[in-house]
């Protein structure tokens, strides 16, 4: 199974592709879809559509999962952010492809082994469990690492599908 993770953010979102064979995870690709501040909010949010449909035509995923986002001090920013995080959970969904949302401390849980590891930690961890891994940005590594969170419960799930099978 391919999985596309996905790290929303207006201004960079990060994503990563990784395979799961056999409860074995390999690294595909990562990378960052960027919107140009200089644009409408309205723009951005289009370049950000346009840069996960084409990740989602190149690599082909089975699934996708989405980081949730936190909120912010400041409204507006969340606001924004939020509105971003729509355009990246839409783009996925419109491809046919399920969805999984799972929040940062889950995904610092099933990569590090602790909810509050720091950011530094994550991308260590995912270079560790992806060998060859590039990971281009520490948004492109939180993708990954959501992505790996992501095939920890689909593991999970078929574990359990079949004990009760």
């Amino acid at each position: 199974m391919r999985v596309l993770g996905l790290d929303p953010g207006l201004r960079n979102t990060g994503w990563g592709v990784i395979e799961l064979l056999d409860n074995r995870l390999r690294y595909i690709a990562d990378g960052v879809v960027k919107s140009d501040a200089s644009l409408s909010l309205a723009e951005r949010l289009v370049q950000l559509f346009d840069g996960v449909s084409a990740i989602i035509g190149q690599w082909i995923p089975d699934e996708a999962a989405v980081e949730q986002t936190f909120v912010n001090k400041n409204p507006e920013s969340t606001l924004k952010l939020g509105q971003a995080r729509g355009v990246v959970l839409l783009a996925p969904a419109k491809a046919g492809l399920a969805v999984g949302e799972y929040a940062a401390t889950q995904v610092k849980q099933a990569v590090v082994g602790t909810g509050r590891a720091a950011k530094e930690q994550v991308g260590m961890m995912v270079r560790t469990l992806l060998p060859g891994c590039l990971v281009r940005s520490p948004d492109a590594a939180d993708a990954l690492a959501v992505a790996i969170c992501h095939a920890h419960h689909c593991t999970t799930r078929q574990r359990l599908a079949r004990s009760l099978a």
